[in-house]
């Protein structure tokens, strides 16, 4: 396939692991032509996937890529560089490639400590950051008609979050207060982030919450 054939050039930060691999992955299998960005090196290879190296805090390091047409903000860390790497990131990235004509769709990813607060507190701030630039590239990006959202997981079963899941006692009190009694695996989110991102056509300045309903878990006394 050339890339003349290819549907459209998507631009996924953090593809090394996590989300950010099973996003490349996804849009890839779907023909799309992907650009990964990370601070390590490729964990993909084929002809319709370019990687390069760099750290998104750091706008001098980021490469030029011309006529990025979806663009997902899913690079971050937790309790390191947090407002750096999660919000000031974003928000490099988004300008330096997402904000012009070609631009058709652009998902943040978030979390869903940017609803409760509950997690280490520059990463909760940094994740709310995102949702409110979320809504203000939204309304930037009508103009092309594209549409900006972000999407918001609890847990997800990936190698970052093994030393809590293979933690009997700790994984036990997470889904005492977790409803579905589980958490998302990573090719889950990035099939909501490719709806969001390729499907949906009307939906923009949203935020898609999807944490097995444990920030929605009330325990009613009557």
């Amino acid at each position: 396939m050339t890339k003349k054939e290819v549907k459209q050039l998507v631009l996924i930060t953090g593809t090394s692991s996590g989300i950010g691999l099973a996003t490349a992955k996804k849009f890839l299998a779907e023909g799309y032509f992907v650009c990964g960005l990370d601070v390590k090196s490729a964990a993909i290879e084929g002809e319709r996937y370019a990687h390069f190296v760099a750290d998104i805090s750091k706008p001098a390091s980021l490469p030029e890529i011309e006529g990025v047409n979806i663009l997902v903000n899913n690079a971050g860390v937790q309790n390191a560089n947090d407002i750096d790497v999660n919000l000031r990131g974003t928000i490099n990235v988004t300008e330096k490639y997402a904000l012009q004509p070609a631009i058709r769709a652009i998902v943040n990813v978030a979390s869903a400590s940017a609803h409760t607060g509950a997690e280490f507190a520059e990463y909760s701030a940094s994740k709310g950051g995102v949702l409110a630039y979320t809504r203000h590239v939204a309304l930037e990006v009508a103009k092309y008609g594209a549409t900006c959202n972000s999407v918001s997981p609890g847990g997800v079963l990936t190698d970052l979050n093994a030393p809590v899941v293979e933690d009997k006692k700790k994984w036990a009190q997470i889904m005492a207060l977790t409803p579905l009694k589980k958490w998302a695996t990573a090719d889950e989110i990035a099939d909501w982030i490719f709806f969001i991102a390729a499907v949906n056509k009307s939906m923009t300045a949203q935020d898609i919450l999807i944490d097995n309903g444990e920030s929605s878990d009330a325990h009613f006394v009557w």
